[in-house]
């Protein structure tokens, strides 16, 4: 039995069962035994591999929209590009490859990362060798200033509370020791639980599950409120929920294969697909504008991703090129990342539309 478990288990003995989302921040976010606070998840050798690690071109790509951004901006002295959840640094560094590329626009810039793991953080540090640059625990420690701000696979990683419809009434999952096995299960609450009042009022019927995340919503809203207060744009890619559905999408990944949510927590990444619907209502309500969401394909096709890609080729070897190629497809193509992931770009209330998201209002 894990450290992490028996500290559960333990929580559950003196308190009563977890709610899903205080699950989640232990398996997740503990300090000591938490899945993000040792080792490295990311890439081939790790449990998952995301957008920046699949290709250079993603991380290349996003730099340049936000040298675009900047330009909309009326190229200010000074601006922050901040990326909340990091993973190793790879975006990064390939997106001030490319703003490099924009020499004014690289002066410019001052590097933040909001990141809580020790471990990830020396990863991050390594990765940017040479880079200036400041971590954060949260993004309220921002200094003021205009931003350009990414969360790419940050949101779906957000603690949630799930909920069953039962007849007449939503009732919140918890998590519970198992009494047969020692390890955990899912159970409902007997009765009305505090979060209850973030579900909306609808007929669903029995055996529905609703998802909502309030952790993800007060980011929503803090990123809305410095892009309308302070100027600048954020842009969010995540894996997205169908728009108003319901469903379970809680899953757990170990060595890229599925895990049990509730095996081994600590041992493996938990995510749910994210409401993107939420996110807008959030930053406008903080005063912000949103665009989209778009399929991740469209978005990196309108930026150039498949000239950068044939510019790639032109000095690989055929190897080379037969990867580059594989890369592209799965960023961009359908029922690959091109349509699971979706990109939503906020800005403030007077902007114009920013690159790739043009003629479209979320």
């Amino acid at each position: 039995m894990s450290a992490l478990v028996r500290e559960l288990r333990a929580r559950i003995a003196l308190g009563g069962p977890l709610t899903v989302a205080e699950y989640m921040a232990a398996a997740l976010g503990h300090p000591r035994h938490g899945y993000y606070t040792h080792g490295d998840p990311f890439g081939r050798e790790g449990d998952f591999i995301t957008a920046p690690e699949v290709s250079q071109m993603f991380g290349e790509l996003i730099g340049l929209w936000c040298a675009a951004c900047w330009e909309q901006m009326g190229r200010p002295a000074q601006a922050l590009l901040v990326e909340v959840g990091p993973g190793r640094g790879t975006l990064m560094a390939d997106a001030l490859r490319a703003a490099a590329t924009v020499p004014a626009f690289r002066e410019a810039l001052d590097v933040h990362l909001v990141e809580t793991s020790p471990g990830l953080r020396e990863t991050q540090r390594k990765t940017l060798t040479g880079v200036d640059v400041t971590w954060h625990d949260a993004p309220q420690s921002l200094p003021a200033g205009p931003l350009l701000l990414i969360a790419n696979e940050l949101f779906d990683a957000l603690p949630i509370h799930q909920f069953e419809r039962r007849v007449g009434a939503w009732r919140e999952r918890l998590v519970d020791v198992d009494p047969s096995s020692g390890g955990f299960r899912f159970v409902v609450a007997a009765g009305p639980t505090p979060s209850l009042a973030l579900v909306p009022e609808d007929d669903a019927p029995p055996g529905s599950v609703a998802e909502v995340s309030p952790a993800a919503i007060g980011l929503a809203h803090e990123i809305g409120r410095r892009v309308a207060v302070d100027g600048g744009a954020a842009l969010v890619i995540d894996y997205a929920s169908p728009r108003g559905a319901l469903g379970d999408t809680l899953q757990a990944v170990r060595r890229h294969g599925r895990h049990e949510v509730l095996d081994e927590p600590g041992s493996a990444d938990l995510s749910a697909r994210v409401d993107f619907a939420m996110i807008v209502r959030s930053a406008a309500e903080a005063g912000a504008r949103t665009f989209g969401p778009v399929n991740q394909g469209d978005f990196l096709c309108a930026l150039g991703v498949e000239a950068r890609a044939a510019a790639l080729a032109r000095n690989a070897t055929e190897a080379q090129r037969a990867d580059i190629e594989a890369a592209l497809r799965r960023l961009i193509d359908p029922g690959k990342m091109g349509t699971l992931f979706k990109a939503l770009a906020i800005t403030r209330a007077d902007a114009p539309p920013p690159a790739g998201f043009e003629g479209t209002v979320a």
